[in-house]
């Protein structure tokens, strides 16, 4: 092949200016190379070709951390004429990343390599923690040589950068540029000759020997953009690159390095608006993966929501905090990751959940959980600030950590090695905090301490902890404990209400709660009850618990993570993993027992009535039934249950009867359930089995809340109990309804909304 003539010695060469597509050119050998991005060969949301943005000429293309990426097979022409030694390489490529790989095994992430470190032969060009960024070459003699950028020249998230690669080996150097400017240089024996990587595979945008994760996901792939990527067999001269950075910027508006809008880099909820089981009227991240929603928090007319996030991909793996602000509680905006790991002493390797409170002026303040792999613990409490009086940031899109640990826990403070998830309250002589553990040797439990100044803390010891011995599925580890005031009670007594997540070995991984009251003077709680309860009765899909009293409204709101049920594959090939519950009002009742329901808000969403019907028969109640369809859906039932022993309503149920969730009252056991025996018949779904637990209704009608929302489906029964569960049905028309009884009953009242996104 001919190369260009204004460009001696360019092997390859890519664009990336289609614009669309997914395919990208190499314009020198002219081989079209296909980009491999999860969603085009989609199986439940519409097949989507590769995402491609504005570059610094043209287009670029984006990459969503885990699945695209290019392979390109290297030609004999591409290649040096020699014997497989090159004696000159020079890469430069503009990227703007979007989110830093943890760095697992000490892997690069990927921007363009054709490698084999454990042979020492090829290169690799790509980033590792916190921005900072390498170039690596396997020699002739059998090396392996490194050249990292120093500190100050990280790659920043959310901007463009022109990074330069250059091995010489004739003159013996590996050498750095970013944006025109050499930044680093490694010298290399004189003579030097790059070994080729045999049979190995050119990938941009993905390592050659990445580590796989859950037997699925490959690490160490980028998130970001990139555009122009031009790899020569020869060594380019300082001049050479800076005339290349100038060249852009001769082109750009003003002629400064071009700017990367937020709109083109951030993650897209768009391609997964459509997939059949996503709900659309939970809140969630814009794509891949999240954990519990926790710090919510009322400010300046906004609730403010945040979340543990891996914005890489729908893994656990590198934790964020993302962020949504709504007016309502119930529309939320996607805002940027609030809070990151970076190259501090403070949080390094994590930014775990906790809570948000507000400081003496009023203003917003975030306590999260900071983890640090070189400290022991590598867990400790930790600051944020908002910028909002130096800024006027009316979303808080800004935080700044206060650059030390507030809260290190000490041998004797709780469990050693296990303290995270601050919740902190601001009263009138300041601030309470309590931080999850457990005892040595013993239980979990929720750690107390106090403060005068929201800086420096006293540790008052456990605030409560249970039996271990009687109730051993609480657990040796409490994590996210929440504390809010129900008021009085009939009595006058002030009632508090204390949430626990327990986790460890034994422990069953949900929430409970005690109602109880609250010493302040020695900060400790006592129950009213020692038995622990369950707000829903499902089985893991209702955990991770955090809550506020909202200073609007006087309500306590707990949020929830509903974890989702489906194998690492799955989530794979649907780019994203779990969702947040409904919020939750949850108050006292007359009767003493914890009363949730979900916020009155929700109504907000609903579109036409579909049904509303008064004392009919089972059948009668089912003719009417048969029109009505949808997976997202606000139902509320009551049924009286006449001769029947176990009543409720199937949901997504396919006119066959195929596939089908049951969601029922068993009287004689007292027990809420949901059957989810036939819900999907697909092979690689593994929602099964039946789930649920007790309810005791005494004489009371079976009252149901049904929210039904693509795989969500959250059961409120008698304003005293939910039942959250996840259904995937396989077949597109399972979205029928029938109501459900194994004797005669009547159907006392049916309403059916249809339910609009929220997004």
């Amino acid at each position: 092949m001919s190369r260009k003539a204004d460009e001696a010695g360019l092997m390859m060469h890519w664009s990336f200016d289609e614009g669309t597509g997914a395919s990208a050119q190499e314009s020198v050998s002219q081989v079209r190379d296909e980009i491999h991005y999860v969603f085009s060969q989609a199986e439940f949301t519409e097949r989507t070709g590769p995402q491609w943005r504005q570059g610094v000429t043209g287009s670029g293309l984006l990459f969503d951390g885990y699945s695209t990426s290019i392979a390109h097979t290297v030609h004999r022409e591409e290649r040096n004429d020699g014997p497989g030694y090159l004696p000159a390489l020079s890469i430069g490529v503009w990227v703007a990343p979007r989110s830093y790989d943890w760095g697992y095994e000490g892997k690069l992430t990927a921007i363009v390599n054709r490698h084999n470190r454990e042979r020492k032969e090829g290169y690799l060009l790509g980033m590792f923690r916190h921005g900072s960024w390498s170039f690596q070459v396997g020699l002739e003699t059998g090396g392996w040589k490194e050249v990292w950028s120093p500190d100050g020249h990280e790659l920043p998230r959310n901007e463009w950068s022109y990074v330069n690669a250059v091995f010489d080996g004739n003159e013996g150097s590996l050498k750095l540029y970013l944006n025109g400017s050499e930044i680093a240089s490694a010298d290399l024996p004189p003579g030097s000759r790059l070994a080729e990587a045999a049979g190995t595979e050119l990938l941009i945008g993905k390592n050659n020997h990445s580590s796989l994760l859950a037997g699925v996901f490959s690490l160490q792939m980028f998130s970001g953009i990139i555009d122009e990527l031009k790899i020569y067999n020869r060594a380019l001269s300082a001049d050479e690159v800076a005339s290349s950075y100038q060249e852009v910027l001769d082109s750009a508006p003003g002629g400064i390095r071009p700017q990367v809008q937020y709109d083109e880099i951030k993650l897209d909820r768009t391609p997964l608006m459509s997939d059949r089981h996503r709900p659309q009227y939970h809140v969630s991240p814009p794509a891949h993966w999240m954990n519990e929603p926790h710090a919510p928090i009322y400010f300046d007319g906004q609730y403010h929501l945040f979340y543990q996030h891996n914005p890489l991909g729908p893994f656990f793996y590198h934790i964020h905090w993302g962020h949504w602000v709504s007016e309502d509680l119930v529309h939320w905006r996607d805002l940027p990751v609030a809070l990151a790991p970076e190259k501090d002493e403070l949080a390094p390797d994590g930014i775990w959940s906790g809570s948000a409170a507000y400081d003496a002026d009023g203003l917003p303040v975030l306590f999260f959980t900071a983890g640090n792999d070189s400290a022991s613990p590598n867990q400790s409490v930790a600051l944020a600030r908002s910028t909002y009086t130096q800024d006027q940031d009316p979303d808080l899109v800004r935080w700044v950590k206060h650059p030390v640990p507030l809260i290190t826990q000490k041998k004797g403070m709780g469990a050693f090695g296990d303290f995270r998830d601050p919740f902190v309250w601001k009263v009138e002589n300041g601030w309470y905090a309590l931080v999850g553990s457990g005892i040595e040797g013993g239980g979990g439990a929720a750690l107390a301490f106090m403060s005068e100044d929201m800086l420096n803390w006293t540790y008052k010891g456990p605030l409560f902890q249970a039996d271990i011995q009687k109730y051993p599925y609480l657990g040796p580890i409490w994590e996210l404990p929440v504390l809010l005031s129900l008021g009085t009670n009939k009595q006058g007594e002030t009632k508090h209400l204390l949430l626990v997540s327990p986790v460890g070995a034994g422990a069953d991984v949900e929430v409970f709660y005690w109602i109880g009251q609250l010493d302040e003077h020695n900060l400790s709680f006592l129950p009213d009850q020692e038995e622990p309860q369950l707000i829903d009765v499902g089985d893991f899909h209702f955990t991770g618990p955090s809550g506020m009293t909202d200073p609007k409204t006087g309500r306590n709101i707990i949020f929830t993570i509903a974890q989702g049920d489906r194998t690492s594959e799955l989530e794979y090939q649907s780019g994203w993993a779990h969702n947040g519950g409904l919020p939750l009002s949850v108050y006292l009742r007359e009767d003493g027992r914890l009363g949730i329901e979900p916020i009155q808000e929700l109504e907000s969403l609903r579109g036409a009535k579909r049904l509303s019907i008064r004392e009919k028969s089972l059948t009668e109640a089912n003719d009417l039934l048969k029109d009505v369809q949808g997976d997202m859906l606000e139902v509320q039932l009551e049924l009286e249950p006449g001769s029947a022993g176990q009543f409720g309503i199937k949901v997504r149920c396919t006119p066959d009867g195929e596939e089908e969730t049951l969601l029922y009252y068993d009287l004689k056991e007292s027990m809420l359930l949901a059957d989810r025996t036939k819900t999907t018949q697909h092979p690689g779904e593994r929602c099964r089995g039946i789930q649920g637990g007790r309810l005791e209704l005494s004489e009371e009608n079976l009252k149901l809340h049904i929210y039904l929302d693509r795989s969500m489906v959250e059961v409120y029964a008698n304003g005293l109990k939910s039942l959250t569960t996840r259904v995937y049905p396989s077949r597109k028309d399972a979205l029928g309804l029938e109501i459900w009884g194994d004797g005669e009953l009547l159907v006392k009242s049916m309403e059916i909304w249809d339910m609009q996104s929220i997004w």
